[in-house]
């Protein structure tokens, strides 16, 4: 035990400690027992190390060059994955923010369903504004910091009238937002429908769904939004996305860009298909974002695959990552059909 006593200096009590013990001796090493390298299991052998690269690679010579550990051998698990699943006539799905959108990835996604990789897109509510003023006027996303003190921020008229218009329409035929939004779309036969996502998945028959939370979007704020059509054909399209994910065993799930909503959406989809008695347990999920976020890692790579299956979580910029996924998608498809 440690003796503390007080001394006063310069007018202040110094509290100080004299420990009545020797200072310790450095431990002796020579009775650690040992065992042979060569017998020790190890998690990183020169099997799963990188090749050297070389000019004038192919992508899919670039991935087999890639060492087989941590990231990059999820990344190749989640290519093959896709590549069974659509091998195997299952459902690959994705549910994507409008991040995805604004990263100019429309043509990449797009070349996805041409090919019948996707089954079906989840899109959040901003998904169908940023794409549908793509499909208008060849642009989207307005600079919120430069207008948001007059209040001009989201108050474009066109937006405005165009989606809300089509949301009544929806409500009152029955269907779902994406479905009706894309046919709205190449019915005014708006000059960029080419780069619009659901104008594309309108034309091939890919069902796209629309999940909104009221007063998160900017056509919330016009005079022509009608919150009760708006909620109607949101949860029908939650059905639609329902009905997918019945049909997810043995398939996919890929996700991208969405913090929240579309994770939260997913994980109640789930729930309920096995509630109501859908066999849903061996499935693979993948998770693409810039940044770690708990409810993608929890609601979409974690909690859904405890009964089976497998999670995967990729960080890299969507811009990047999901170009390199698609294109090694196809470059998988293509050489072993």
């Amino acid at each position: 035990m440690g003796i503390c006593y007080a001394t006063l200096w310069n007018g202040k009590f110094l509290v100080q400690y004299n420990l009545d013990m020797s200072y310790p001796e450095p431990i002796d090493l020579s009775g650690l027992k040992t065992y042979s390298l060569y017998d020790r299991p190890s998690k990183v052998t020169v099997s799963d190390f990188a090749r050297p690269v070389s000019s004038g690679l192919k992508l899919k010579n670039f991935l087999e060059l890639l060492p087989n550990q941590l990231a990059a051998k999820d990344f190749k698990a989640v290519v093959q994955a896709v590549c069974t699943a659509v091998r195997n006539g299952r459902m690959v799905l994705l549910a994507m923010g409008a991040h995805v959108i604004k990263v100019g990835l429309n043509p990449i996604l797009i070349k996805l369903m041409e090919r019948g990789i996707l089954s079906g897109i989840a899109l959040n509510g901003a998904g169908i504004i940023h794409d549908s003023e793509i499909a208008m006027a060849g642009k989207t996303s307005e600079d919120v910091a430069s207008v948001l003190g007059e209040g001009q921020f989201g108050a474009a008229r066109e937006t405005g009238e165009f989606l809300n218009q089509a949301i009544c329409k929806a409500a009152q035929n029955g269907k779902g937002l994406g479905e009706t939004v894309g046919h709205a779309l190449l019915e005014a036969e708006f000059p960029y429908n080419g780069q619009s996502l659901l104008a594309s998945a309108a034309g091939l028959g890919v069902p796209v769904t629309v999940h909104v939370a009221i007063g998160t979007d900017i056509i919330h704020i016009h005079p022509g939004v009608d919150g009760a059509a708006t909620g109607k054909a949101s949860h029908h399209d939650f059905r639609i996305f329902c009905s997918l994910v019945a049909k997810l065993d043995q398939g996919v799930l890929l996700h991208a860009g969405s913090a929240v909503l579309l994770p939260e959406v997913f994980l109640k989809a789930l729930t309920l298909v096995r509630n109501l008695g859908c066999p849903v347990k061996e499935f693979t999920t993948a998770n693409f974002d810039f940044i770690r976020h708990y409810r993608p890692l929890t609601n979409v790579v974690h909690r859904p695959n405890l009964e089976g299956g497998q999670g995967f979580n990729i960080i890299g910029h969507h811009e990047i990552m999901l170009p390199l996924l698609a294109a090694s998608i196809l470059d998988n498809l293509e050489e072993k059909s």
